[in-house]
């Protein structure tokens, strides 16, 4: 029987709490990209939390610059950052104004519009591994700097990016643990979380120091 409360777009109280909270409760939720092409819908199975300035790990440590402003900004927004300078990952703005908090989404399954991504993500040998790590899931969806600050919380008819209810994932399914690429103080934090045996979720990888570009599946600095 349909579920009309699925396709309902999250409402911005959803993302106005704490990391912590919103975290573990968007998997299961329904990502949407809309493009000129098409529609993709991505049900997602793998986040990790990044608590602002009180993060060691994330990008608003050291404070506000150019590259994060949206993450000061509203919750229920997108912050879209380019690392390596080859790849782009998606983030969700949380907290009140100004906290700088977010989710990065690691990985998610395509639902519709599979025939969108294949063609961004020529290398994936199965469908499962179209959104299987970050920078794989922005390159599947087509995201970029320019849906940086993107009102995720059902914007207008046709708007680049939204958040829908989807089936939230019960809580003995979720599964949590240190973020993938993290260095120093913030190693220690458990924030990754996963929906538990789901083929799309990306293989864990501690920290390591780089001497080339990450590869798509790997680990990046969150938000």
């Amino acid at each position: 029987m349909p579920n009309p409360i699925a396709d309902q777009p999250l409402p911005r109280a959803f993302f106005d709490r704490p990391v912590l909270e919103v975290a573990p409760e968007l998997l299961g939720r329904t990502l949407v990209r809309t493009t000129r092409d098409g529609v993709i819908t991505v049900r997602i199975t793998e986040v990790e939390a990044y608590a602002g300035e009180i993060d060691p790990g994330s990008h608003a440590y050291r404070g506000r610059t150019a590259r994060n402003a949206a993450m000061y900004g509203p919750p229920g927004h997108a912050y879209v950052y380019f690392t390596y300078g080859m790849w782009h990952c998606l983030n969700l703005v949380c907290g009140p104004v100004g906290q700088a908090s977010g989710v990065l989404l690691r990985a998610g399954e395509i639902l519709t519009g599979a025939e969108l991504a294949r063609p961004r993500r020529a290398s994936a040998r199965r469908d499962v591994e179209l959104a299987k790590g970050p920078a794989r899931l922005a390159t599947a969806l087509g995201v970029d700097r320019e849906l940086d600050g993107t009102d995720v919380c059902g914007g207008p008819a046709g708007a680049p990016l939204g958040v829908r209810h989807g089936s939230p994932a019960a809580r003995r399914l979720v599964n949590n643990g240190p973020r993938t690429g993290i260095s120093g103080a913030g190693a220690v934090h458990p924030w990754r979380y996963w929906i538990v045996g789901d083929p799309t979720v990306s293989p864990y990888r501690a920290h390591q120091p780089r001497r080339r570009p990450a590869r798509l599946d790997g680990g990046t600095p969150g938000s």
